[in-house]
């Protein structure tokens, strides 16, 4: 009795004076300013509960009723009044309640019942199959017929784990119709960039097998269904009978946006050279993003929306830093990718701040995130072929280093055949003088010849055999030397006793061409050293033979002097000096089977790898060759050698030696 008595009170109001009053010719009519707003915190509050506490309605106060995230019910009250002119049919007449917020999992409309009371006219939301829906769109639309000069007050419980918001709208059947063409189009070309940016770069991963395209594709596909899911779409041509995907959707796809856009962002802005730290950032958001998706489908969906939505907040937030990072590192590319999750974030963040209920609902801050996706994509797109063309001019680059590197090789192959088959030549000349030498002196041996002439043809066999031993010798020295199997054997030697011997065996060469043999030593060198003593009278013997065959007139000397050489307590410097043709500063005088020149290898004679073997010979050691020379002046070659002194004193042999 007394719940029938409050019904009759609550109904007896002047509704007239409160109504929201409007007449035929009214089109649309945002509703957000006339709502009253009654919050149920405990979401257990029934109609008629509700009607006792109607005097605990407040203004809305805002163009759209926005509550952001809340585990409260709302109910919402609303009172209109439809007035036709007076030149108008007074009849009842439909019009359209618009609730343009389809992730609400909970919608219910209450409207006067014939017995004084209210009765529920519809029972929707997205937690319910499309088919509790009085009109099946995206949206949620109530028809109401309204009688003219007839007051109606209903009312709107709104619950949901997401966020609650309720931009309402009435509308005229016929401004309804003619309206969604626009909606339809303006969506349509969204996800049209989003399909056509999907199919092409899906062909451009299936042309080329790069990653970054799948992951790209990965991202849209995700992130297109995310929009498909939050406007509705979804619901109504995709899954209209699974209300339990309609909810889980949206975490679930933004997670596996961010786990797919994360690894875009690694491939693409090779996050891996750009730090341990960024690389581990993107992947961190990557691990948030699959765990989003996982509780999606295995715990609430109150929680998993909420942990979706902050990481899409710090996700955009995030890439364009990486992205700005990857472009002040020189990535010429990392600058597309900036304006693109610039154009994105943007988007985002607005639509973000909308659905926590810190900006209105509008289409603008409805749609924002597609807007911005939109261009992000097509942005991204971009940043990709640029990148694919910078790669290809890399690439080129590349191929062309290449054609000239194996251009070089084969030129130096060409010259290493034409410098085989001239030592051919050389070694075969060499070779047959003496074996010429060898043969002759044994051939004019007889039982006729005088001893005197017999000791004369040993003498010439002798010496063109020892000649070509040195030939053979020299050869099997560098092959060793050149495969790595010849060592670096120390032991105790005496200096003045080494030049010694090298005066004895130069200087009959040297007196035949007419030369003055040098050898002069500094007086302050130990004469007692330890070191390979073999090696280095190897080289020595080679940078005096080489002295001797270029110098036509004139001197060659040998000075030794002591070097400072890094790591050593003593080293030796060992200047070969020459009056001869002067050899230009070439480091190829030192390959091997390389003469100065081809018309003086032929005149002066030898192998051509005295050079090469005196260096190899001095770096075995631990020391080198260098060489300073003006043609027409002369050359003087400088070996440095580091050594030891011997433990035992060994007797000197001279100070200065001269020839």
């Amino acid at each position: 009795m007394w719940r029938q008595v409050m019904i009759c009170l609550v109904l007896a109001m002047p509704l007239q004076a409160l109504a929201l009053t409007f007449d035929g010719r009214l089109e649309r009519l945002p509703l957000g300013a006339e709502l009253s707003v009654l919050e149920d915190a405990s979401g257990t509050a029934d109609v008629a509960e509700v009607l006792r506490r109607d005097e605990q309605f407040r203004p809305a106060g805002e163009a759209v009723f926005n509550a952001g995230y809340t585990r409260s019910a709302f109910w919402l009250r609303l009172e209109l009044d439809y007035r036709p002119a007076a030149s108008v049919a007074r009849q009842p007449r439909t019009w359209l309640l618009e609730l343009a917020y389809p992730p609400l999992d909970a919608v219910e409309l209450y409207l006067p019942a014939a017995d004084g009371g209210y009765r529920l006219a519809a029972q929707t939301g997205d937690t319910l199959p499309l088919a509790s829906r009085l009109v099946r769109q995206g949206n949620y639309l109530f028809p109401l017929e309204l009688s003219p000069g007839r007051p109606v007050r209903l009312y709107l419980r709104l619950q949901s784990q997401g966020s609650i918001q309720a931009p309402l709208t009435l509308w005229s059947l016929q401004a309804y119709i003619e309206d969604q063409p626009a909606r339809i189009y303006a969506l349509g070309m969204i996800y049209g960039v989003l399909l056509v940016m999907l199919v092409y770069n899906l062909l451009l991963y299936l042309a080329l097998r790069l990653r970054s395209y799948l992951y790209y594709v990965g991202h849209i596909a995700s992130f297109g269904l995310y929009q498909v899911s939050v406007n509705g779409a979804g619901v109504r041509y995709l899954w209209p009978d699974n209300p339990w995907w309609a909810n889980a959707a949206t975490p679930f796809l933004i997670g596996a946006a961010i786990l797919f856009g994360g690894q875009f962002a690694r491939h693409f802005l090779e996050t891996p050279q750009l730090g341990r730290r960024w690389d581990w950032l993107v992947k961190g958001l990557m691990v948030l993003g699959a765990t989003t998706s996982v509780l999606a489908l295995t715990t609430s969906y109150g929680l998993a929306l909420r942990l979706a939505t902050g990481l899409a907040l710090l996700f955009t937030l995030v890439m364009p830093v990486v992205g700005w990072v990857a472009w002040s590192r020189g990535m010429r590319a990392a600058r597309c990718f900036i304006i693109a999750w610039s154009a994105f974030l943007l988007g985002g963040f607005i639509n973000t701040l909308m659905v926590l209920g810190f900006l209105p609902n509008t289409f603008f801050t409805m749609y924002a995130s597609q807007i911005g996706s939109a261009l992000e994509v097509g942005l991204l797109s971009l940043a990709l072929a640029d990148r694919i063309k910078h790669m290809r001019h890399e690439r080129e680059q590349l191929l062309r280093a290449s054609s000239d590197e194996l251009a070089a090789l084969n030129a130096e192959l060409v010259q290493a055949n034409r410098l085989k088959d001239e030592f051919l030549s050389t070694l075969s000349h060499e070779l047959r003088t003496p074996m010429n030498g060898v043969l002759g002196g044994l051939e004019l041996l007889g039982p006729d010849s005088s001893p005197t002439e017999r000791a004369e043809y040993l003498a010439l066999a002798d010496g063109s055999a020892r000649r070509m031993l040195r030939m053979v010798d020299n050869l099997l020295a560098l092959t060793e030397l050149r495969a790595g199997r010849m060592a670096f054997e120390p032991m105790p030697f005496s200096l003045r006793a080494l030049l010694d011997r090298l005066r004895v065996a130069h200087e009959e060469a040297a007196h035949e061409k007419g030369l003055r043999l040098e050898l002069r030593i500094d007086g302050s060198i130990p004469n007692a050293l330890c070191g390979d003593v073999d090696k280095l009278s190897q080289a020595l013997t080679h940078l005096l033979d080489n002295a001797i065959r270029f110098t036509v007139s004139g001197e060659v000397s040998l000075r030794v002097a002591q070097a400072r050489l890094p790591g050593t307590d003593l080293g030796l410097q060992f200047d070969v000096i020459d009056s001869g043709i002067g050899l230009a500063m070439n480091e190829a005088l030192y390959e091997p089977f390389r003469q100065a020149d081809a018309s003086m290898s032929r005149r002066h004679g030898g192998l051509g790898i005295g050079l090469s073997l005196a260096r190899q010979l001095a770096r075995l050691q631990g020391g080198d060759i260098s060489h300073r020379a003006r043609s027409g002046r002369g050359s003087c070659f400088t070996l440095t050698v580091p050594v030891a002194l011997a433990a035992e004193r060994l007797p000197g042999e001279f100070e200065t030696i001269n020839g």
